[in-house]
């Protein structure tokens, strides 16, 4: 048996614990949800990180890529229910060891009184002062997290429906899946290679747009596009992949908006994997840090462009040369991110493997 002052010092130790446990996990709502801003928040990442796990194994099971798009299209959907479940545990657990502290009866009895407060039940409650507010704010909070829920899912949506739209339209412009050469060659043929400009307009915006969203809307970037063979990060690549060509090989004078949406782009990318706590180096120079892309895939590219019509610079060595030094800035952050979004192939892009460094 304790004495008097022991067993209120426990109790004290105990509520304090409670009280932490509800500060902490409201917090992280907040943090998650509600700050404009990207916050990498351990409640947030490690169940993501764990239900990952179990789709990628389910994933890794099945024969085609189809199948795999299939099972992971599930994953943020799932991930982002499970979230706020996962929010309610801990506050009814964090609640739970408050009224124990208080004196409402056993743990199980303290298990009752936080579930059914903070559920809005009302089934089991305690008439003392001190429990009575608790329930209170306890139930409070309950019908706080579900509207946070609903009003958070719209803006994702939003989010969402944004991005795809130029994802969508890229697939008329490149093909699918989206490649630099192809886009280079659909535009010499149709309306000129002056048009691209007007399309690296768009997709700047895109871009700043993208780092906005898929930093402070984290789920977002798992979202997968409604074609399993369409994705935002692929179609990002073969973007910067078009410009970084018409920037060192194609003959024609180098604008000032095929480099803006370069920076653009790599800036965008960077803050995303700043988010995912994925490494970079920030300064890259070619060749001190290597490049994916191998020279006989440019050379290969460069001779696609000249059939096809398009004006290619002479000097071919100086030409390789420009090119990997636009693609080093944004190549380490292209392939990490298609490996773990589980991207579906893309030429210079999902076909890469890790980058050794």
């Amino acid at each position: 048996m304790l004495t008097p002052f022991a067993d209120l010092f426990a109790r004290l130790i105990v509520f304090s614990l409670g009280a932490g446990l509800v500060g902490y996990t409201l917090m992280s709502a907040i943090r998650a949800f509600v700050l404009p801003r990207g916050d990498n928040v351990p409640i947030t990442r490690y169940t993501f990180r764990i239900i990952s796990r179990l789709f990628i194994w389910r994933a890794n099971k099945t024969n085609s890529y189809e199948g795999r798009d299939r099972v992971m299209a599930l994953f943020a959907p799932v991930t982002l229910l499970v979230l706020p479940v996962i929010w309610i545990i801990l506050i009814l657990a964090g609640y739970m060891l408050m009224y124990w502290a208080l004196g409402v009866g056993t743990l199980y009895d303290a298990f009752k009184v936080s579930g059914s407060s903070l559920l809005t039940l009302g089934f089991f409650t305690n008439d003392t002062l001190a429990a009575s507010l608790l329930e209170f704010s306890e139930a409070t909070i309950g019908l706080g997290i579900v509207a946070l829920l609903i009003s958070y899912l719209p803006t994702m949506y939003t989010a969402f429906s944004k991005r795809e739209t130029l994802v969508t339209m890229l697939e008329v412009r490149a093909d699918s899946p989206p490649s630099a050469v192809t886009m280079i060659s659909r535009a010499q043929g149709i309306r000129g290679l002056e048009y691209l400009d007007q399309i690296f307009e768009d997709w700047e915006i895109w871009f700043a747009e993208l780092e906005e969203s898929h930093t402070s809307l984290a789920p977002v970037n798992f979202f997968r596009s409604p074609q399993p063979d369409r994705s935002w990060i692929t179609a990002a690549g073969a973007v910067l992949d078009c410009a970084a060509l018409m920037n060192s090989t194609v003959d024609v004078p180098r604008t000032a908006q095929g480099q803006i949406v370069i920076r653009a782009g790599f800036v965008a990318l960077r803050h995303v994997c700043d988010f995912f706590q994925i490494s970079y180096h920030p300064d890259p120079r070619y060749p001190a840090q290597s490049i994916s892309i191998a020279r006989e895939e440019w050379e290969e590219a460069r001779q696609q462009l000249i059939a096809a019509g398009v004006p290619v610079k002479a000097d071919v060595e100086q030409s390789w040369q420009d090119f990997a030094g636009w693609r080093v800035n944004y190549d380490t952050t292209l392939i990490e991110l298609c490996q773990i979004l589980m991207a579906p192939y893309a030429p210079w892009s999902s076909d890469r493997g890790r980058r050794r460094r």
